[in-house]
């Protein structure tokens, strides 16, 4: 019943790990309880059934299942799902409800013991100048075509704001341009306006900025990214507005009336959260302001779970970690002449928005395998969809809309001193 898995495209998903007597007693021992208390209808191959009844989780190889979350947590139950030795009818209800009770599906002592069994960062996770191109190439430069088989015309990955719900897919371009328009209201951008965009996507913000009479500078580490929205600037006549380079937001120079970015804090990196709030006051002139889209977690999972390797990380955001409300607020106060004067939640629009992503998704199945990717391929990107999708519903993540104002007492310049070793802490 397990999935035909190429093993060199997917070694780690091709080979059942190895695993001791007493780990899989360990892991048979917490996932039953756990699966016990749980809201969902567990269904084992040999007609048990576990849980207090909901969604439906069927678990078609049990051995292969334990012996993969025994060994490396949940990479291995990510793993296991791309092998196909689980599934469900509803994909996000399981999901959603394993996320409403993340932070007590493992036994407290056992938290508290986490570097001890869970995977711990690799070294290629730094997010150092070399290692983030590399990273961000591992997802933004798969295919221009394979994004554009489930994003809406406007080639937006990040939040849509809706006017109400369920959202339609006939109403995501509208819903794009309204969150797009709001991170430019934020940060008044109007005739004239210098902007700074860290994090390109395919340049439909650049786009929207420019038609508003802005002077545009974008950058974006994908090179296929650039080559697209350089294009559409092209065949948009805005080609004297906007910018587009391939550039580390390090290393850009200048100063900007508006600094903004839409879900790029997210691959930034907990080691270098500070450095780059550091580097936004840095870009933005005086009197400027930032306008950031930051996907969020709750603080306490951050300070639990930042230093665990994840399954999404390792096959979907290489080097990648959510920040929380606390750190975004803590790091702008501590690193930037600015405040953090407002933020917007909208947790429910991204649902929704990943719900049509993950539905156009799995519809255009014959194009994906078209374009080369094979069926481990597109079961890995549903999870990943409907993972953050359940994400969103549970309220384990949200997203927000931060605007970074200039300070009363900023004038004096920016803070003296920076510890952006460790933005997490």
């Amino acid at each position: 019943m397990r999935a035909a898995v190429d093993p060199v495209r997917w070694p780690g998903v091709a080979q059942v790990p190895t695993c001791s007597r007493a780990q899989r007693a360990v892991a048979r021992r917490i996932l039953e309880a756990a699966l016990r208390r749980l809201p969902l209808h567990t269904r084992f191959p040999d007609g048990r059934r576990l849980g207090t009844g909901g969604p439906v989780l069927e678990i078609r190889d049990p051995d292969a299942f334990l012996r993969r979350v025994g060994t490396s947590g949940t990479i291995g139950f990510g793993e296991s799902y791309m092998a196909g030795e689980w599934d469900a009818p509803d994909l996000v209800a399981v999901l959603t409800v394993i996320a409403d009770h993340a932070a007590t599906l493992v036994p407290g002592p056992l938290q508290r013991l986490r570097r001890l069994w869970a995977p711990g960062q690799p070294a290629s996770g730094r997010n150092t100048p070399a290692a983030s191109r590399e990273n961000i190439g591992r997802h933004y430069d798969l295919s221009n075509d394979l994004f554009g088989l489930f994003l809406d015309e406007t080639l937006s990955y990040s939040s849509a704001v809706f006017r109400g719900f369920p959202a339609e897919w006939s109403l995501l371009t509208a819903a794009q341009h309204r969150k797009i328009d709001r991170v430019l209201d934020l940060a008044k951008v109007t005739e004239g306006t210098r902007v700074l965009e860290i994090g390109t996507g395919w340049g439909e913000l650049s786009l929207r900025a420019a038609r508003r009479g802005a002077h545009v500078v974008s950058v974006t580490l994908s090179v296929e990214q650039a080559q697209l929205a350089r294009e559409r600037v092209r065949e948009a006549g805005l080609s004297d507005r906007v910018e587009i380079r391939v550039e580390d937001y390090r290393s850009v120079s200048g100063t900007y009336d508006a600094v903004v970015s839409v879900e790029m804090i997210e691959a930034v990196g907990a080691e270098f959260w500070g450095t780059y709030f550091a580097t936004l006051d840095r870009l933005t002139a005086p009197g400027g302001r930032v306008a950031l889209q930051a996907i969020t977690m709750p603080h306490d999972r951050l300070l639990a779970s930042r230093r665990t390797y994840t399954w999404i990380q390792k096959y979907i955001f290489p080097g990648g970690l959510l920040p929380s409300t606390e750190v975004v607020r803590r790091l702008t106060s501590e690193h930037t002449r600015l405040d953090v004067a407002r933020a917007d939640r909208y947790g429910p629009h991204y649902a929704e928005t990943l719900r049509l992503w993950r539905e156009r998704f799995t519809e255009r199945a014959a194009d994906v395998d078209a374009l080369g990717f094979d069926e481990t391929f597109r079961r890995m990107w549903i999870l990943y969809l409907a993972y953050s999708e359940a994400g969103f519903r549970s309220g384990y993540l949200d997203v927000q809309q931060f605007l970074l104002a200039p300070r009363p007492d900023s004038a004096g310049g920016p803070p003296a001193a920076t510890r952006p070793e460790d933005g997490s802490q």
